[in-house]
């Protein structure tokens, strides 16, 4: 029994992930677990929505920004940042968040047990810019941060790797999660057929509409791209969902292994009426000037 469906809309076929119920021991305000994963006790990952904070900035109070937004009080967003971690973890112990200044590539890096050098900043800023990561490292998350971008969270149920990708339309081109399987088949001697796969809140196809340029540069790298566009009047829209599930697919992952939240970042609401609000933060949506979610995954310390 599930409290919060998150789209109702069952045209693709795919799982839809849905929100625990409050009664539910997984269950914590803002945050999106994967279902599919509770047979794996190791495992440790998170969607976070804008609601539980302490944010007011944008609009309503009780956000949940974790982003280091310019608007948003640094204090208020490290606040936000440690009670969803410690959710996400299940520990109220200090869990090592790792995030990435992310630059809309497809640069990933591996995150070792023992880095030579410090992963974020004293106050918990990212020092690694790229737009993936990933792991064997006990005891710590790494993190990707999206606004309408897609996070993808992969995790290896034999060797206990595990790996997080942003996916915006050029992550998404550059084939940064399809390359991303494959690395951790070099790294990690990963096999396809043994990752699980969750690809968390993100614009949608009803809300993002692309210039004929963003088509073009589709077509030139993908045969099935005719699959991934819709005309709406003047307007092109893009199915970055689709688009990065086709790429865990097309690296070899098992179709029922991928968790979809399809849920759209710009038109979700939660509440009704009067009383709706929205549910995750949309840079489309709010013109630029919003906040951030997290998207976790890592591996409980021994």
């Amino acid at each position: 029994m599930v409290a919060d469906k998150l789209n109702s809309d069952q045209s693709y076929g795919w799982p839809y992930i849905e929100q625990a119920p409050k009664d539910d021991p997984a269950y914590a305000p803002g945050l999106i677990r994967v279902p599919e994963w509770d047979s794996f006790p190791w495992l440790r990952a998170a969607f976070s929505t804008r609601l539980g904070g302490a944010t007011s900035v944008y609009g309503l109070p009780g956000e949940q920004n974790l982003g280091w937004t310019a608007e948003d009080d640094p204090a208020i967003v490290a606040g936000n940042r440690r009670r969803f971690v410690a959710a996400a973890a299940h520990t109220a112990a200090p869990t090592e968040l790792v995030t990435l200044l992310q630059i809309h590539g497809a640069l990933t890096h591996i995150i070792p047990s023992r880095p030579e050098t410090p992963l974020s900043t004293p106050d918990g800023r990212a020092v690694l810019r790229g737009d993936g990561a990933m792991t064997q490292a006990t005891g710590l998350l790494l993190g990707v941060q999206t606004a309408d971008c897609v996070p993808v969270l992969l995790a290896d149920t034999r060797t206990r790797a595990v790996a997080a990708f942003h996916a915006g339309w050029r992550g998404t081109l550059a084939r940064i999660v399809e390359h991303g399987v494959a690395r951790m088949a070099q790294e990690f001697g990963s096999r396809p057929e043994d990752l699980v796969a969750a690809i968390g809140p993100a614009i949608r196809v009803c809300c993002f509409a692309v210039g004929p340029e963003v088509r073009a540069q589709f077509e030139g790298h993908f045969a099935y791209a005719a699959e991934l566009f819709s005309e709406s009047g003047p307007q092109i829209h893009l199915d970055l969902h689709a688009a990065n599930r086709r790429q865990l697919l097309d690296a070899g992952v098992r179709s029922e292994a991928v968790s979809v939240i399809a849920a759209c970042s710009a038109c979700a609401r939660v509440g009704e009426g009067t009383d709706a609000r929205r549910k995750f933060f949309s840079h489309r949506a709010e013109q630029g000037r919003t906040g951030r979610m997290l998207s976790v995954i890592g591996v409980a310390a021994d």
